[in-house]
């Protein structure tokens, strides 16, 4: 019997790519199934991530059209990590083993098939790779790559140049759902899991429609979380230099104990004196600002609210029909 494979794909307004999605997904299903790869059983899942646009009433359409077609529409928008987890715990209730890709067709399609032959060599996790970067602008390239070196400097297990376009078993996603934390990252969460994995290189293109919904400002944002969801490397750090700022003012200190003994003119300036002042002081302030960052973590996972709520779902609705 062959393995149910589900594609999951996160959208948040994306009526303008969902057709041409639609159309190439399909294409990619149904030769598998061809092939006999996967089995007939096989779907895409849409999840509406609260989108503004027509966007669900697409997927609807979409799913009453082509029997290949499943969607789940979350209560509101949570953003991509919390809505790619909705459809991979929704998924596996279903498949064998998920695809998550996003919908604006970066994502190379065909490598789908390496994924699975990787899967049926016993690989539990497969990760799709960026091959090159050469698409990309000199700040985003740069940029980019050295969010992957810092994470990996600060500890981080992440796959280099993977973003969330991977396979994952059943098995995979059973663990996965072990792991409640509120503040996500997937990148670095399933590393953690183990099981044997592999890596499919993939050419990532233009964005086929639409706008991108990751700007500069979401980008820094996730990259932070990033780093201070898996690494306590910056509070570490900020212990070090707190450490070597106390010898140098002990040091200090001494030189001029020693100075008023000696009865060695000490002359004073403002401009210095001020300098150190405003230098200790924002110093502090950005201290304390990371410090709170950890603790607004605390703060959110004890609350233990759902990382999503679904609303609506069509493979469900469709059992109920029947």
């Amino acid at each position: 019997m062959k393995d149910i494979l589900y594609i999951v794909v996160p959208c948040y307004n994306e009526e303008e790519v969902l057709p041409e999605t639609t159309k190439r997904l399909k294409e990619k299903l149904n030769s598998l199934i061809k092939k006999k790869e996967i089995s007939e059983k096989s779907k895409v899942m849409y999840v509406n991530d609260g989108s503004k646009d027509n966007t669900w009433n697409l997927i609807k359409e979409i799913h009453e059209k082509e029997p290949l077609f499943t969607g789940i529409s979350l209560s509101r928008n949570r953003g991509h990590q919390n809505a790619l987890v909705a459809g991979l715990l929704t998924a596996k209730e279903y498949a064998d083993v998920v695809i998550s890709m996003d919908a604006d067709l970066q994502d190379d399609i065909n490598a789908i098939d390496e994924m699975i032959e990787k899967y049926k060599e016993g690989k539990q996790i497969v990760y799709g790779v960026r091959s090159s970067r050469k698409k990309d602008t000199w700040f985003k390239k740069t940029t980019a790559e050295g969010f992957y070196k810092f994470m990996k400097f600060m500890g981080v297990d992440i796959v280099y140049n993977h973003a969330d376009y991977r396979l994952t078993s059943k098995k995979i996603l059973d663990q996965f759902q072990n792991y409640k934390e509120v503040n996500l990252f997937l990148r670095g969460i399933f590393p953690l899991i183990g099981y044997p994995s592999d890596i499919v290189y993939y050419e990532r293109s233009e964005r086929f429609a639409g706008k991108s919904k990751y700007p500069l400002k979401k980008m820094l944002s996730f990259a932070f979380d990033g780093i201070t969801s898996f690494s306590v490397k910056p509070i570490r750090f900020i212990s070090s230099i707190g450490l070597i700022f106390s010898i140098l003012s002990f040091l200090f200190l001494l030189y001029i104990l020693i100075s008023k003994l000696t009865g060695a003119i000490v002359i004073s300036g403002w401009t210095s004196t001020v300098a150190l002042i405003s230098f200790f002081g924002s110093f502090q302030i950005l201290c304390i600002g990371l410090i709170g960052e950890y603790i607004s973590k605390i703060y959110l996972e004890v609350k233990e609210r759902p990382r999503f709520i679904i609303s609506e779902n069509l493979e469900e609705n469709r059992k109920e029909r029947i």
